[in-house]
């Protein structure tokens, strides 16, 4: 007679696939941050900021839509704040794959933690009650 064995995930598991979330979405923002900064700086040699005088109306990414527009047209500046994004959205992924961990785990306690975290979070990234 054949046992089959089934494999579960345990705690150990998890943290190490979290481990390596967290250091994979750092590792490629910095890159897609150096990226951007390489090519902003080819295409705008020479050009003197004036960081005297902060105008948040000439703000190109004030969404994130916006910063997705102008990615696609690989604008240094944009990319740079793609870049950010994705190390914004990373410990985002995390807490998503961390629930997901806790659903295995039939760890409901968590789960709705973890789920009133992500919709604070949500809700901040929304422009929050203010608006």
């Amino acid at each position: 007679m054949i046992e089959t064995k089934k494999e579960n995930l345990n705690d150990r598991d998890i943290q190490v696939i979290l481990g390596t979330l967290l250091r994979a979405g750092v590792i490629i923002s910095m890159t897609i941050v150096l990226l951007g900064g390489i090519i902003y700086l080819i295409h705008n040699k020479g050009v003197i900021t004036d960081y005297a005088v902060f105008k948040p109306e000439l703000s190109k990414f004030s969404s994130i839509a916006s910063i997705f527009k102008s990615v696609l047209t690989f604008q240094g500046d944009a990319v740079v704040q793609f870049g950010v994004l994705m190390l914004i959205f990373t410990p985002i992924a995390r807490l998503v794959f961390a629930l997901f961990g806790f659903l295995i785990e039939r760890d409901y306690l968590y789960v709705l933690i973890g789920f009133i975290i992500l919709a604070i979070i949500t809700i901040s990234l929304n422009g929050g009650l203010a608006h």
